[in-house]
This record gives C-alpha cells, structure tokens and sequence, in this order.
C-alpha cells in the first residue's frame, strides 16, 4: 500500500507541472502583442519535448547509477527497471522520476523566455532536445544523485538553486549576447502587452512554489513544512525590497515590479529552502529584491536583450541563493551536518556556482554555433518575419483578432 509520502510527491509533482503553463501567462504577457501566442507556445512545447526526452533517456542521465559522479549510465533508458512501487525517493521509483520530470521541464522552459522568439522554431526545438540531455541532466547528476561530485562533496541545493536557477540564468544571458538584441531594441518602445497575464502567471507560479520546495522534502515531513513557510516569507521580503529598490531609483511602484520581486524571491530561497528557518529566509527575500533588481538594470545598460529578465531573476537569484544557503544553513532550523564549519560550507557553495556556471555557460555556447553552423537549420529567424511578429510568422496564430 503507498503512503501519504508518495500521495504529497504526486500532489507536489502537479503543483510544479502547473508552474510551465503559468510561465506562459507570466512570459506571454511580458512580450509584445505580436509574439504572444509565439512565446506561449514555445512553454508548451517544452512540456512535450522534454516529457518525451526525460522518459527515454535524460531521467537516466540524471539518476541511473554514476559514471564518475559526472552523469548516470542507461540502466533506466525508457524507465527500464523505473516501477510504481518504492520510496518517493528511491531513484528507481516512478513517483521520484515524475517529480525531478516537472523540474526539468520548468528549467528549460524559463530559457526560451531570454530569446523571446528570437530563434527559428526549428532551431528551438534541437536547442531544448540538446540543453536539456547536455547541461541540464548531468548537472542535475552532479548535485543531486548521491554519487554525483558536487552531492559528494557537500555542496548543498536543496531544490534547484544550481540546478534550475544558475543553469537556466546563465543559458539565457549566453543565447542573449550570441542572438542578438531585437530588432528595435534601444529604439522602440518594448512594454509588456499586458500586465494582468504577468499577475496571472506570476501567481500561478507562486502556488506552484510550493510544491517545487516543500515537495523536494519527499514525504510529509518538518522539512516539508519549513520549505511551505520560508518559501512564502522571502517572496513576501523580496516582492516589498523590490518595489522600494525600485522606488529609490525614481520608478512608481507596479504590477510587473511587485511579481517579478516575488519570482526573485523564489528563485533564492529554493537552494536554502530545506536548510534555513524564516528570519534567514526574510534577508535571502531582501537580497533578492535588491540584487535582482540592479543586475536587470545592468544588463539592459549593457545593451544585452535578455527580453525576459531570465539572468537577472534567474541567474543572479539563483547565485545569490545558493551563496547564502552556506551563511545561513542551519540558522533557525536544521544544523550544519558532520561538524563542517560556516566558513568551509560556503565555500562548497562556491563551488557549486561555479561549477553550474561554467557547465551552463560552456556547454550553451556550443550548442548555440553548432545550430548555427549547421547546415539548412541556421539560428535567428529572419528580419523581416521578426518585424511581422513570431505569432503569424512561426506559429501561423495571433493571440487577438484585430
């Protein structure tokens, strides 16, 4: 008989599928009116490609047994010896597979929100078949299966600040400085189209949240519940810090403002949330507010189109967070394990950074020119289908009828 532990992964497991839709709504109405349907579609599609890819052979990259602590064999290609039955966190249990599954998804899917259909859909599609069996699943490997080099050596993330925040940050900036800016950026006006779909979405991603953290405590458990509270505290902190960084620098306070501080909020406190009681979780929410929003003021000083903020929430709130999941750690619940000092824990999280950095940024590179170079694919869509808008020209759909 399957306990309650395999019922709240299962729960959890629909909570994070419902975070990719919600990302559409959030994305889709950052974008402009003629790329709505476009960027939309390109999150669902994700949920298909990568559903697929993560059954036949990723989830066995991420999970199966090590190959040197960098990624696992193929004893589960097409969830080969992956059964219904077994713990919610036996990697050999359909419930744990499922779960990570969602994971993946999401991950790949806040990517394509840095391009901003940008790329040619056929080109997207082998970048997502590409980064996710690449960097995502052995990075994945690295910090979360109990033989990967990162898990061994003590690096701690307790539901994807590496995994999921770095690695999709950094993808995002690499595909931003590599594609280009749009045509018009700097000179035309790029509001988002519609400010309640990022409410809506941002929303969605919020109660999503929950299951994303609290879930990666596999079981109805105290880990569970410390995750549920400190997720909800430091996207409280980093929704009000951002709305005040914002109003020191001269901007009124506003919808998209307020949503995007929560998403920074929760981008910090995933690494920590398994670790840290709540008044560490209030200055990791503060953090974010702050340091998210002046690294999206600097990319856009840059001159980098990142349409999506993806690096400056994503990136830098998952570095933040992870950072300060080693100055934190055991701060109002839980406890440094095995005697290892402060000092030497955060340094294990540099590490890890470091390591989720370099792979995301190498790795992304590459995949980026070889879908440029390769013959009868090539990489941005044409200048004169992006002028007309990725919604009629990709997709063959608006999102209004004129």
């Amino acid at each position: 008989m399957l306990s309650f532990n395999h019922l709240w992964v299962i729960l959890c497991s629909a909570l994070v599928m419902l975070m990719t839709p919600g990302l559409a709504f959030f994305y889709g109405g950052l974008a402009r009116r003629k790329n709505v349907a476009a960027i939309m579609t390109r999150c669902v599609t994700v949920m298909g490609l990568v559903g697929i890819v993560w059954v036949l052979w990723g989830y066995s990259i991420a999970f199966g047994p090590s190959i040197g602590g960098l990624f696992g064999n193929l004893d589960f290609i097409g969830l080969r010896g992956v059964l219904p039955g077994g713990g919610p966190g036996d990697t050999n249990s359909q419930t744990f597979m499922i779960f990570q599954g969602m994971f993946a998804i999401i991950t790949v899917a806040l990517v394509a929100g840095a391009f901003a259909v940008r790329m040619r859909f056929i080109s997207f599609v082998l970048f997502v078949l590409l980064w996710v069996t690449i960097v995502y699943a052995p990075l994945a490997h690295w910090v979360w299966n109990s033989d990967g080099w990162l898990y061994a050596l003590g690096s701690l993330d307790f539901a994807g600040g590496t995994v999921v925040h770095i690695s999709s940050g950094v993808a995002a900036l690499a595909t931003a400085v590599i594609l280009g800016p749009r045509l018009g950026f700097g000179k035309e006006e790029m509001r988002p189209h519609n400010t309640p779909f990022v409410l809506l979405g941002a929303g969605i991603l919020w109660f999503g949240w929950f299951g994303f953290n609290a879930g990666s405590a596999l079981g109805v458990n105290t880990d569970a519940i410390n995750a549920f509270v400190v997720t909800n505290i430091a996207a409280s902190a980093a929704l009000v810090t951002w709305i005040v960084t914002a109003r020191i620098f001269g901007e009124k306070p506003n919808l998209v403002g307020a949503s995007s501080g929560a998403v920074a909020g929760l981008v910090a406190i995933t690494p920590a949330s398994g670790f840290v009681g709540p008044m560490p979780a209030i200055i990791i929410g503060f953090g974010a507010g702050v340091f998210c929003y002046l690294a999206i003021n600097l990319i856009n000083k840059l001159n980098i189109d990142d349409a999506m903020a993806v690096f400056g929430v994503h990136g830098v709130g998952g570095t933040w967070g992870a950072i300060a999941t080693g100055l934190f750690v055991g701060i109002g619940y839980g406890a440094l394990d095995d005697g290892t000092s402060r000092i030497l824990q955060v340094w294990y999280q540099i590490v890890g950074v470091l390591a989720a950095w370099g792979w995301s940024l190498v790795a992304t590179t590459l995949i980026l020119f070889f879908l440029k170079y390769l013959p009868g694919i090539g990489l941005r869509e044409e200048s004169k289908l992006e002028e007309v808008g990725a919604d009629l020209s990709s997709q063959g759909q608006q999102a209004y009828l004129d």
